[in-house]
């Protein structure tokens, strides 16, 4: 299971950017998914454009808030034949609940497919959870190879710790990690399939 630290900081220090041992595997991951991307939607003749590094001046594409200056998950979404106005593709979010699913549900309900979507994956990093008010914080891992295929990844939904803008989804591709984690923090595991706009607003 991943292991991870505890600090006692402000949230946004605790974007410590760390990627561990792990990320081998998980370039490996990254290489097989891109592969397989196939089966997000579309014409079927295609595969996912590889995840980015996010950097340390882009903005959210649904909140506005610079990615880098908080904690939390990160996500991206490629869409086919649509791009933000104001930057290459791929759409970038500080937040999977309240800002990458619910881009990802609106453009969907418009007709648009997604040929890539990404969100950190906590198998992968030396994540750390700090302490600001009483309030646990998860670090942010910014680094393409931080990142997984959404679909494949399980989330812990509902637990005590906080994103960027509040409680937030905490996704692991090592179900045993999440687990661990909804154990530890609370909450409960869901795949990719359940999580809905429904679970999005609770």
């Amino acid at each position: 299971m991943c292991r991870h630290q505890h600090h006692r900081t402000s949230p946004a220090e605790t974007d410590d950017h760390g990627v561990s041992r792990r990320t081998v595997l998980g370039a490996s991951g990254a290489l097989a998914a891109t592969a397989l991307a196939g089966c997000l939607g579309g014409n079927g003749g295609g595969s996912a454009p590889p995840a980015i590094t996010i950097g340390s001046g882009d903005a959210c594409d649904n909140c506005g808030m610079v990615i880098a200056n908080h904690p939390g998950a990160n996500g991206q979404i490629f869409w086919e034949e649509y791009a933000p106005a104001e930057h290459d593709a791929p759409f970038r979010f500080d937040a999977l609940k309240q800002c990458l699913f619910p881009h990802l549900f609106e453009n969907r309900d418009q007709g648009r497919t997604a040929a890539g979507i990404y969100v950190t994956d906590y198998s992968a990093v030396e994540y750390s959870v700090s302490s600001s008010d009483d309030a646990p914080y998860i670090s942010s891992h910014p680094e393409s190879e931080a990142f997984a295929l959404a679909q494949d990844l399980s989330y812990v939904v509902g637990s005590e710790v906080n994103g960027a803008m509040g409680a937030d989804f905490v996704p692991f591709s090592d179900a045993g990690d999440a687990d661990a984690f909804a154990g530890e923090y609370g909450g409960e595991v869901v795949s990719f399939d359940d999580i809905t706009p429904a679970l999005v607003g609770r």
